[in-house]
């Protein structure tokens, strides 16, 4: 990789610094000889090779400088990184864990809100995943811990983002954390993927949904037979289903679903479930 960029990189430099006439009455020796002083050193075109973002979705690009919250297996705070370095491989490969958050938003129909992804999304861009999915950011009112609270804000800031649901229509005492879950999986991309001690978060509400549309492409309303459905396409390669909500779904969302009346006897602040 390094090699091509090099080549790259001295044609680009030959073609800018002389005129088609000059190259033609000059060896190739010549030439290298008077421009090599200008190619960038190893170091730098070492840089350029590894750039993971470059051709990505400019605006998906920006929030990668976002500030996670890193966090131990126990899902205690031990420091922070930026979104990209949280979601590279490399990085996870080495154990970093950073915390997350999934919003179940169910209507009045006790019909469950998914949202498919953008093509422009840098992570899982076009699967099909629960209401909305993302992270606290490390600033003071989303590293609240009591009752989830600073999770909860993370939430309600991204279905707006994401969803344009106005924050009045999801008040953050209407957010019910059930649970943590974590889990791990890389993209199809194979630079990046998830590591995620993951809250669980349901709501009961009837919204209004206005996409933004460098964040979601579509969406529906789906009940648990439709879900499974749409669990067994993904099975068969027919459609593209997130593996956080995946996993979720398969082991843990039909019981849920059942006690969306009594949420308390659901809810499980204890201990994080591993699922794989």
């Amino acid at each position: 990789m390094l090699q091509s960029c090099i080549r790259k990189v001295t044609q680009q430099l030959v073609q800018s610094t002389f005129k088609p006439s000059y190259l033609k009455s000059c060896n190739r020796l010549t030439v290298l000889e008077q421009t090599w002083h200008k190619i960038p050193t190893a170091y730098t075109l070492r840089n350029m090779a590894d750039d993971v973002t470059s051709g990505l979705d400019d605006t998906q690009v920006k929030l990668l400088a976002e500030e996670c919250l890193l966090v131990d297996d126990n899902d205690k705070v031990i420091g922070s990184s930026s979104k990209k370095e949280c979601h590279l491989m490399t990085n996870i490969e080495k154990g970093m864990l950073h915390r997350a958050f999934s919003v179940f938003l169910f209507n009045s129909n006790n019909e469950l809100l998914l949202q498919q992804r953008a093509d422009a999304k840098i992570t899982f861009p076009g699967y099909w995943a629960n209401t909305c999915c993302s992270h606290p950011l490390n600033v003071p009112s989303e590293t609240e811990e009591e009752d989830a609270m600073g999770v909860k804000r993370a939430a309600q800031r991204k279905l707006k983002h994401e969803l344009g649901i106005e924050p009045e229509q999801v008040p953050l005492e209407d957010f019910h954390y059930i649970t943590r879950v974590h889990y791990q999986a890389p993209c199809d991309n194979p630079i990046w993927g998830e590591h995620e001690i993951d809250y669980v978060l349901f709501l009961k509400k009837d919204v209004t949904v206005k996409p933004e549309p460098n964040e979601v492409q579509n969406y529906v309303y789906y009940n648990p037979q439709q879900v499974k459905e749409l669990l067994q396409r993904a099975k068969s390669n027919t459609e593209k289903v997130s593996p956080w909500f995946a996993l979720i779904a398969e082991n843990m969302l039909d019981s849920w679903w059942e006690k969306l009346k009594n949420l308390d006897t659901i809810k499980n602040h204890d201990r994080v479930t591993r699922l794989k």
